[in-house]
This record gives C-alpha cells, sequence and structure tokens, in this order.
C-alpha cells in the first residue's frame, strides 16, 4: 500500500524538486527551502555528493518529505537509497533490473523514456509513472502525443520545465512536473529565500491550472 500511497501524493503535489548540488550541506539547506515553498516531492540525484547519505538524513529528520533518489542507473544502487529511505527511484533511462528491483521491495519507480516503445516496455515492467527525458527535447505537446496510443499512461516531464511553460505541460496532460535548475538555481549564489519563492511559484501554477482544467 505504501507505493501506491507514494504515487498518490506525488500526483496530488503535481512538482517533484530535481536536487543536485556539490555538497551535503547545500543539498539540505535546498530541501529546506523546497519544504518553505511547499514543495515536499523532493528527489535526491546520485550526482550529489555522499547522497545515499544524505536520503538517510533527510529520512529521519523529515517525515513529511515524499523523499526519492533520481539518476538511478543500476540496481545495487536503487536498493542502498530504498534501504536508507527512498521511497521511490528515478531513473534517466529504461533499466529493467532497476525497475525488478523496486517491484521487488514495492518501491513506486519511474523510469526514463523517449519513445512509445520505451514507455510499453516500462509499463509492462510495472512503472506507474514515466519520466519524459529530456523534455526538453520535446516540449509540451510530447504529452499528448503520447497519450494518442497510450492515454492510460502517467507522464512526469523533467528537464525543459519551467516557469513559462510549466502550465502547458499540465494542460497536456502530465501528472506531474519534475523540476530541477529552474526551481533551485538560487543556490548556486546562496540565496535559499529564492528557491523557496520560485517553488511557491511553481505550486501555485500547478494547483491554478488543474483548477482551471477542472473547470471546463
Amino acid at each position: 500500500m505504501k507505493r501506491i500511497e507514494t504515487i498518490k501524493k506525488i500526483v496530488d503535489a503535481g512538482v517533484v524538486a530535481v536536487v543536485r548540488a556539490d555538497s551535503k550541506e547545500t543539498a539540505l539547506k535546498i530541501v529546506d527551502a523546497l519544504k518553505k515553498g511547499g514543495v515536499l516531492a523532493i528527489e535526491i540525484t546520485m550526482t550529489v555528493p555522499n547522497a545515499v547519505e544524505i536520503i538517510k538524513e533527510i529520512s529521519e529528520k523529515h517525515e513529511d518529505v515524499i523523499l526519492g533518489a533520481g539518476t538511478v542507473l543500476d540496481s545495487e544502487t536503487a536498493r542502498a537509497c530504498i534501504l536508507a529511505g527512498a521511497t521511490y527511484i528515478i531513473s534517466p533511462h529504461l533499466n529493467a533490473d532497476v525497475v525488478k528491483m523496486c517491484n521487488r521491495y514495492r518501491v513506486a519507480v519511474m523510469p526514463g523514456i523517449m519513445t512509445v516503445k520505451e514507455a510499453v516496455e516500462a509499463m509492462e515492467l510495472g512503472s506507474e509513472i514515466l519520466k519524459i527525458f529530456p523534455g526538453g527535447a520535446f516540449g509540451p505537446t510530447i504529452i499528448k502525443d503520447f497519450k494518442g496510443p497510450l492515454p492510460h499512461s502517467n507522464l512526469m516531464p523533467t528537464g525543459g520545465v519551467d516557469l513559462t511553460n510549466a502550465h502547458e505541460w499540465i494542460r497536456n496532460g502530465a501528472v506531474a512536473l519534475g523540476v530541477g535548475s529552474a526551481m533551485t538555481k538560487g543556490a548556486q549564489t546562496g540565496d535559499y529565500e529564492n528557491v523557496t519563492e520560485t517553488a511557491k511559484q511553481f505550486m501555485a501554477i500547478v494547483k491554478k491550472t488543474r483548477e482551471e482544467m477542472k473547470k471546463k
């Protein structure tokens, strides 16, 4: 049931923050800033130094965070992240062994896909949400294109999602948005208030767009 609950929380949240940083200290500050901005679905990428250790610390200190691990390239890393406290695993590509490992532990998994063939294979393996990556290579209309033959697919774009097009991704059918530097770039200069403010803006756009869609 926890796996299903995690998926529901991510979809309800509508935004998954992709955290990349050059140190543990910076990553933890970004997490705090995102929480203040209302973003609770947070993905710690494996490119962050001591990423697994960071996941463990966040899972122990921030029970309200919907915590995931990103840029997971193999099943061994997936298992380490799950044991550290990650409640979902995200990959930039489709790796059957990663998906099977997550299935074994009943943890949500979101593999990266770029083609309909990969999308179908990912769903056949049991993936509930598919990560459209890199989203910037396609643009928001790719969601409609995928949903033509696969209307039952749950798609989350990552890469190329920003404040100017977030509403388009949602309108085209994205169940959530994966947002990285467009939300966290303020951290590069130590401006964590900017991270908080940008997080608030993304959350507001998703909420407003969903409300508008319900009225139609």
